[in-house]
């Protein structure tokens, strides 16, 4: 897919990937460490029906980051530009890990432009905590980081994988994703070298570290900081879909979107997969995801 770029009115210029298709309009936000990029399965085989838009979201892939972000919201802002300019006002969306999250802020803050919301693999409606790293090398969840220098300065996440962007490392990048990410299958070699590539354009680390620890749109206390209750202001069906073994979203944050939620969101649990659906079974992935925007189907379960 070719690159394009739109320059917003913040000053940034945000790059994207389209898919042309037919009336129907798809938006697709794609989670932290990977970009536009990153959809590319997606863009390749998604129902030649729909027109299809992945975004590089500010500091990430092409697009620029010339204003550092400081919460979910920016990023949310940002689409709304970028919708704009483009003149797109009926969609539905797609929004993978943290995409998640910014679909979500973007649905809460802009009504009557998204239609259908897809929540892949999201962070929860109350945030995505991060906690410090332990004596062992591993998060301490008895101890939850609050403030962005904190985060800056954590070394088992940040400053491990700040350094290997700083070093240009994909090896290390690989092991981590082969770790967490693609746990049950991984991309064939060359889209792999390409995803890697394409991870070490990202300008922002801990700022969106920081800005999923502190996104909470819910009506509870998350932790760290109240809720402010958005949840009601999105009133569109949401189809959540998480694997079975995905080491990054847990249970418990789906609990809180469904609780968070209620009647108007319907769950998907995806077997055999993890926190990539996109490479462990994309079939399958986009037939659940077609029949629910089609709004052909409400039993997905």
């Amino acid at each position: 897919m070719i690159l394009r770029s739109v320059q917003l009115t913040n000053g940034e210029k945000i790059s994207y990937r389209v898919r042309r298709g037919g009336k129907e309009v798809v938006l697709l936000l794609h989670g932290n460490m990977t970009s536009s990029k990153h959809w590319d399965l997606v863009l390749e085989s998604f129902d030649e029906n729909y027109t299809l838009y992945a975004v590089d979201l500010r500091g990430f892939g092409k697009s620029t980051y010339m204003s550092p972000i400081e919460s979910i919201r920016d990023f949310s802002d940002d689409v709304k530009d970028f919708v704009d300019t483009l003149e797109l006002d009926s969609f539905s969306m797609i929004g993978w890990s943290m995409g998640g999250a910014v679909a979500q802020q973007f649905c809460a803050d802009y009504p009557g432009y998204c239609q259908r919301l897809v929540l892949l693999a999201s962070a929860s409606t109350r945030g995505y905590p991060f906690y410090g790293t332990g004596a062992d090398g591993l998060p301490d969840v008895n101890h939850r980081l609050t403030t962005y220098e904190e985060v800056k300065q954590d070394a088992g996440k940040t400053i491990a994988v700040q350094g290997a962007y700083d070093r240009q490392d994909k090896e290390f990048l690989r092991l981590l994703w082969n770790s967490l990410i693609y746990t049950q299958k991984q991309p064939p070699k060359q889209r792999y070298d390409a995803y890697l590539e394409d991870m070490l354009t990202q300008r922002n680390l801990a700022e969106v570290y920081q800005a999923l620890n502190r996104f909470n749109i819910s009506s509870t206390y998350n932790g760290l900081v109240e809720g402010t209750n958005q949840v009601k202001d999105i009133d569109i069906p949401i189809l959540v879909l998480r694997g079975d073994q995905d080491l990054v979203v847990t249970e418990q944050m789906i609990k809180e979107i469904l609780g968070d939620y209620g009647d108007q969101a319907v769950y998907k649990e995806l077997s055999g997969a993890g926190h990539s659906p996109l490479v462990d079974n994309l079939a399958g992935l986009l037939q659940t995801i077609e029949l629910f925007i089609a709004d052909k189907e409400r039993n997905y379960s």
